[in-house]
């Protein structure tokens, strides 16, 4: 079975890690870190990912116990993402594809970690819950398909809860989202925000307008703490999620649950998650930060699934698609 590189930059975590056969072999990773109230630009990160790339590539291989000859694949993340982050890695994974004498693999960073969950999961046909930055997705496989039930209708809640620690000087190390769960967990408490599902759909826009709005006479009176503030919005937006999700699994039947995406390691929404799937006779697949935050074993993963089936990049092809939908990808390694 092929052994695959598998190379991520999507936003500001860059990564390489090794596949081979379903076992992780190796998985590097950098975070590019802002001060607290800050978010990150493209420029930076991809100056951040440039400087960092080739020594996690070879750091990769030294974890995994491999030489560039051992590698069958190069799989990089084609979209969607930042421009010049997904371009610093494309032109990497292009160079040593040409370099190496191997094929490309271009994957879509959601289908990326899709097959990384089903494979820790060991999740046959699950119903697929993707939080993260830059998407909010519920999603299930039909017809050669990751079809997409529901997503929101504006910003991902990754995004919400980044701005929100924005908006309340949090630090961004090692990152806003797991500052935020921390802080909620000292909250007492709640206070009442937009709550706004239409359908399979969810919106955030205005819980975070609502929430920058009011935020500073709250925290200025004594109202409330910030602490409370990360409590409410996390309760609210996770709610949302699971309402959504639990409609999903009714029209699906799914017995299975796969939470994926860097917000699916915060521990609240894996509890909530877990007691609508125990409510239903279902099973949570869940994961650590290890692969829930973007990683190149993920990319790996799905590369290694795509060359296997036949798959590859032509150098002409291999540009990057900022927008780059779940469901534009033919799945034919699934039956």
């Amino acid at each position: 079975m092929p052994t695959v590189l598998g190379l991520e930059g999507s936003a500001n975590k860059v990564g390489a890690g090794v596949v081979r056969d379903g076992r992780v072999l190796s998985n590097r990773r950098a975070t590019y870190v802002t001060p607290p109230g800050h978010g990150f630009a493209p420029g930076p990160v991809s100056r951040h990912h440039r400087e960092k790339l080739l020594g996690l590539v070879e750091a990769a291989l030294g974890d995994a116990g491999l030489r560039p000859a051992d590698i069958d694949g190069i799989a990089f993340t084609k979209g969607p993402g930042m421009g010049a982050p997904l371009a610093v890695v494309a032109a990497v994974a292009r160079t040593l594809a040409q370099l190496w004498g191997r094929p490309l693999v271009a994957v879509n960073h959601c289908v990326g970690h899709i097959e990384m969950g089903r494979l820790l999961g060991a999740a046959r046909d699950p119903l697929v819950l993707y939080v993260s930055g830059g998407n909010t997705q519920v999603i299930a496989f039909s017809r050669r398909r990751y079809r997409i039930f529901g997503e929101t209708l504006d910003i991902a809640v990754g995004n919400c809860l980044d701005r929100v620690a924005r908006l309340l000087q949090i630090s961004n190390d090692p990152s806003p989202g797991y500052n935020v769960e921390q802080m909620a967990k000292r909250g007492t408490r709640l206070l009442e925000l937009p709550y706004v599902v239409k359908g399979m759909d969810v919106s955030f826009s205005g819980l975070l307008s609502h929430v920058e709005a009011v935020t500073p006479s709250l925290l200025a009176s004594g109202a409330a703490t910030a602490e409370d503030v990360c409590l409410s919005v996390q309760e609210t937006a996770f709610a949302m999620l699971v309402e959504v999700t639990e409609r999903g699994m009714a029209l699906s039947r799914a017995k299975e649950l796969l939470l994926v995406g860097g917000v699916g390691c915060n521990g609240r929404l894996q509890a909530m998650l877990a007691v609508m799937c125990a409510s239903r006779g279902a099973r949570l697949c869940a994961s650590d930060e290890r692969f829930c935050v973007d990683n190149g074993a993920m990319i790996a993963q799905a590369g290694w699934e795509m060359l296997r089936c036949g798959h590859s990049t032509e150098i002409h092809q291999s540009g990057i698609t900022q927008r780059y939908r779940t469901d534009e990808v033919e799945v034919t390694w699934r039956d």
